[in-house]
């Protein structure tokens, strides 16, 4: 079965957003709030790159781990959702999350939490594919469609790649050796436990 990943290149990344402005439109994503952002790192320098961050949907997810309620889930192909239903608002999946995916909404006063928000790959939620319910708490099912994450569809560049984490190690393989780099993918072990076999 396929594993779901976001793979980002950021020999590609040219920091326009348009991964960010896809997700926050198609989702009905709440103000406050960023499923998706784009970081630069080492900005102003020689070298800078540019990143396009979100949940990882990591294989051994921290977030599933330390979640006191378990409203964190892995779905059979790898994708981390939550159930907001379940939620308590202790922002636990915040602070273990590497890349601080999860995320609370600013509506109400300072030190309420409310219901946490994250990336969902575009697969909805726990209630009925593609049903009114899921669209207003997790946004668009796009897998349920058929379809890949719009934030990968909308990239001009092609840096931002979503899909099975076999056939994505593979084409990140192959520019990676078309530009005469090293074949390994930078933080692949890190984010999902083992290194893409060869």
């Amino acid at each position: 079965m396929a594993r779901m990943r976001f793979l980002c290149d950021v020999e590609r990344c040219i920091d326009c957003n348009a991964c960010a402005v896809a997700c926050k439109n198609e989702n009905e994503v709440p103000w406050g709030i960023n499923r998706r952002r784009v970081v630069t790192l080492n900005q102003g320098e020689a070298g800078e790159k540019s990143v396009s961050v979100a949940c990882m949907h990591c294989t051994d997810a921290p977030c599933i781990a330390v979640c006191p309620v378990s409203c964190m889930y892995q779905t059979p192909e790898g994708v981390v959702l939550h159930n907001k239903d379940v939620c308590i608002g202790c922002g636990y999946c915040f602070y273990a999350c590497p890349f601080g995916a999860p995320q609370f909404p600013q509506t109400s006063a300072f030190g309420v939490r409310g219901k946490m928000d994250k990336c969902t790959f575009c697969a909805g939620g726990p209630e009925k594919d593609m049903s009114e319910a899921e669209f207003k708490k997790y946004g668009r099912n796009r897998l349920a469609e058929g379809k890949l994450p719009l934030c990968a569809e909308m990239c001009s560049t092609k840096a931002l790649l979503a899909g099975d984490g076999d056939v994505l190690a593979d084409i990140m393989r192959t520019r990676a050796t078309a530009r005469g780099g090293n074949n390994e993918l930078w933080g692949w072990g890190t984010a999902y436990g083992r290194a893409p076999h060869k």
